[in-house]
């Protein structure tokens, strides 16, 4: 397996330049323009992903093999059960077979989906059968992962009764079912969220309409972390929404804390150290909205040697890895005190980082970027570099632009 070495002498540096559009974003979008042909997309996420999803929406066929596309596994469990008189098969890398899917398969089937397991109930491969769904009512958890209330919102405006979902309990990353009932919005087509009761009605036709993406907020935070580790920094990054729809726009007020200042200009975000900022010796937060960010804000406070609680995460165990479970191992390696429960992890502040040290990504494309800003303060290697482009391509040569020294081991 190969790996990077990663240096950098932490003299000042400025750069310009734009990230790609946002993977979320990009997705929902791929997913309604394969319903609505007059739907254009500009500044398209070039994610692997969104290349995967893409791929399989334009050409429809039997066997979906969606490698470790979760966002795809869902998005099109729901659309092609009502794909008529079409069978298909979906299926993904091994990781992916250990991620479930049960929660959606039992909403679509209440619905009158019909999809059968291959190999172990509740998990992929599944055997879809598409029908005609009339829509109707659904009862789901509102502590899942927010794709699964995704999926079904997608599908909802081609159900001739339309969906209503009511979600029991604390409901889990609202902004990304703010963000699907937004884009829904912008395309004319009615939907309510109210008191946990998500309304869409029916649709057949929108009309002709164009999208830009905005480039993607997850991306953007191993810059936070970046011009947070820096002696002194200067980033102009496009393009990115004052008025944004993406829930990770909170890293503007979390790496606030932390001594990053940002300024919106013109859909360019200007990120800058705060020279003279005083740290806190410790920051709790609660990011069941915002889990992607969780890894970056964590290696972030131990570069910094300050102590973070951070709760919210159940959902991180069933990502690309269970990445509570890593990021103890990795941040361990490195000389970090962390403990973490089934959602929460509590970090102690460090006085020392190891240098040299090999950090495993679990074939996890966050733990990957998360990680990479620690060269700032020490040589660090990162196993498995090419994982970056299931979110972002370009990771490793805008590093590279950036002054880090990147040697492939």
């Amino acid at each position: 397996m190969s790996s990077l070495l990663l240096k950098h002498d932490n003299s000042f540096f400025s750069r310009s330049f734009k990230i790609s559009g946002s993977k979320s974003e990009s997705n929902r979008l791929l997913v309604l323009k394969s319903i609505y042909q007059n739907l254009n997309i500009e500044n398209l996420s070039d994610s692997d992903d969104s290349i995967v999803l893409k791929k399989h929406l334009d050409n429809l066929s039997y066997y979906i093999d969606i490698h470790h596309a979760g966002t795809a596994m869902r998005f099109l469990t729901a659309l092609l059960s009502i794909k008529e008189n079409n069978k298909f098969e979906i299926t993904g890398s091994e990781r992916m077979k250990q991620r479930p899917i049960g929660v959606l398969v039992d909403a679509l089937i209440n619905l009158g989906a019909n999809i059968i397991y291959k190999d172990k109930i509740g998990f992929p491969p599944i055997i879809i059968k598409g029908k005609k769904i009339l829509g109707g009512e659904v009862f789901l958890n509102a502590e899942i992962s927010s794709q699964y209330i995704t999926a079904l919102i997608l599908i909802a405006p081609l159900l001739e009764k339309g969906l209503i979902i009511n979600l029991q309990g604390e409901i889990t990353s609202r902004p990304y079912i703010l963000m699907t009932l937004s884009i829904l919005e912008r395309l004319g087509i009615k939907n309510k969220f109210e008191n946990n009761s998500i309304s869409v009605h029916p649709c057949k036709k929108i009309k002709d309409i164009s999208i830009n993406v905005e480039s993607d907020w997850s991306s953007v935070s191993y810059y936070y972390s970046i011009v947070a580790l820096s002696k002194k920094s200067h980033l102009e990054i496009g393009s990115y929404f004052k008025n944004s729809i993406q829930g990770d726009k909170k890293l503007v007020d979390i790496y606030s804390k932390l001594g990053v200042k940002t300024k919106f200009i013109d859909n360019i975000i200007i990120l800058e150290k705060d020279e003279d900022y005083l740290l806190p010796i410790n920051l709790d937060l609660d990011l069941k909205e915002n889990p992607d960010i969780a890894q970056t804000i964590a290696v972030t406070c131990f570069g910094l040697g300050i102590g973070c609680n951070i709760k919210g995460l159940h959902t991180l165990k069933i990502k690309e890895t269970d990445r509570l479970f890593a990021l103890k191992n990795e941040l361990e390696k490195l000389g970090g005190k962390i403990e973490i429960t089934i959602e929460s992890l509590k970090l102690y502040p460090s006085s020392e980082i190891k240098k040299n040290i090999s950090i495993k990504t679990y074939n996890d494309h966050r733990m990957a970027m998360a990680f990479a800003p620690l060269s700032l303060l020490v040589p660090i290697y990162i196993e498995n570099p090419e994982v970056v482009t299931k979110s972002y391509k370009n990771f490793w040569s805008d590093l590279s632009a950036l002054n880090f020294q990147i040697f492939r081991k």
